[in-house]
């Protein structure tokens, strides 16, 4: 249900879909989902819901943007990229 400009719901009230992963803990990896998607957000502290080991980085981002099909569909293709999950924030 996500429309071509990443938005979804009616309207009056649509909205981005955020999503997380995890990936290693290391600058190759951060580099490597980064030149994909340089609006990710990566949390090396944060296990997310998701639940990433100690050894690796929670990864966030949002289907607001152009090409977002795309941008999912390389960072799923990526060997140490096992999930990639919807994100729901409390508000």
């Amino acid at each position: 249900g996500i429309r071509a400009d990443g938005l979804h719901g009616p309207a009056d009230g649509s909205r981005s879909v955020a999503y997380e992963f995890c990936i290693p803990s290391n600058d190759e990896a951060y580099q490597q989902v980064r030149m994909i998607d340089p609006s990710l957000q990566i949390q090396p502290d944060s296990p997310g819901r998701i639940g990433c080991a100690e050894n690796q980085s929670l990864c966030i981002g949002e289907t607001h943007q152009p090409g977002w099909h795309e941008v999912l569909q390389k960072l799923a293709a990526l060997n140490y990229v096992s999930e990639i999950r919807q994100s729901y924030f409390e508000h």
